[in-house]
């Protein structure tokens, strides 16, 4: 197994008008956090100096041309583009859309051929990185199509964490996306990613219903009935501890959601801000479901305050810390499951 010093983390720049590459510098000011990774930035050495000197940041940059220069310990800069580009803090600029997405595809290539270990990206605005070459919503979508398995939005903080069913759709067409194969396979990829990539050997799934009051029984909408409630049933008689579907309103002010490893929420703002009211800026959304490991802070460009040095940056830090901890995990678990006689000798000899 790779050691910790050893994991290397590649980081999308985002949009650089935004705050993103404020909270990427704070994160590595510490030295500490040299000792956990090796991060390499897809940027340019350039303007992340120019950054560096308007947050009077001491990281310490190092500018690479290409991956196999990159060195241990040392904050990693590559150089995508030679070019300046020029910055407006705080302004939505479709020009700095496409350098977002220039590191975003080299980042995600890097990993998909393993030259990373792990991809932490900072935020993007959805609408500057729209063009011929890319038609995506934002960074799952593109995962979703470049990497295997399925992408599954997953907001973690500690022990929360909170899934969805649907993400980006609007809310008047979310009923119809409902089908059993859909929620089926939701759960599925989050047991899944309970097991290998927070080692819960028998996690407790929670699903919450779509319509008020959980439907009652069918009198404000047949959803539950129909489709989730012979879903949930099915899969729990397989095994999998999953139960549901709740009423959203009272579940995490009654403090049920404390229960369970994960929650499966109908559509994106349902789940999203009761997680986002709990988790004070330290959440971290998981891309799960596929074969390589992506995270991102929980927040968005935040433009408004871009430039002013205010930003704050725990929850890109934090990004960073479980995109190590599920690296380690899933090296874990692959491990133990591709040869478990040898760990159950293991287990045998601590014995003696």
């Amino acid at each position: 197994m790779k050691k910790a010093e050893n994991i290397i983390v590649g980081i999308s720049i985002g949009d650089l008008n935004g705050i993103g590459s404020e909270v990427v510098l704070k994160t590595f000011e510490d030295p500490r956090m040299l000792e956990l990774c090796t991060p390499v930035i897809f940027a340019n050495v350039k303007i992340l100096s120019f950054v560096k000197k308007t947050f009077e940041s001491a990281s310490m940059l190092h500018g690479i041309d290409h991956l196999d220069q990159l060195v241990t310990g040392k904050i990693n800069v590559l150089n995508l583009w030679k070019e300046g580009v020029d910055l407006n803090f705080g302004v939505n600029d479709e020009n700095i859309g496409k350098y977002a997405i220039k590191s975003f595809r080299a980042a995600t290539q890097a990993l998909k051929d393993n030259i990373i270990d792990v991809l932490v990206t900072a935020p993007i605005n959805k609408y500057n990185i729209q063009s011929e070459e890319f038609k995506f919503p934002g960074h799952t979508d593109y995962l979703n199509e470049q990497l295997e398995g399925n992408a599954l939005m997953l907001m973690v903080q500690d022990n929360l964490r909170v899934g969805l069913l649907t993400d980006h759709i609007p809310v008047n067409e979310v009923a119809k996306h409902l089908t059993a194969a859909l929620i089926t396979q939701k759960i599925e990829t989050i047991k899944k990613a309970l097991t290998q990539d927070f080692s819960i050997v028998k996690p407790k799934i929670a699903v919450l219903g779509l319509n008020p009051h959980s439907g009652d029984n069918g009198v404000i909408g047949k959803e539950e009935e129909e489709v989730m409630k012979p879903v949930i049933k099915k899969l729990f008689e397989k095994g999998t501890m999953v139960f549901g579907p709740f009423a959203a309103d009272g579940f995490f002010g009654s403090g049920q959601f404390e229960k369970y490893d994960a929650i499966i929420a109908s559509y994106h703002d349902q789940g999203l801000i009761p997680f986002k009211t709990l988790s004070f800026g330290k959440g971290v959304n998981y891309t799960a479901g596929l074969n390589k490991i992506r995270t991102s802070p929980d927040h968005g460009t935040a433009y408004d305050i871009a430039g002013k040095g205010i930003a704050d940056f725990n929850s890109f830090k934090e990004a960073v810390y479980l995109a190590i901890d599920i690296y380690n995990s899933r090296n874990q678990y692959n491990e133990i499951s591709q040869n478990p006689m040898k760990t159950k000798e293991k287990q045998e000899e601590k014995k003696y």
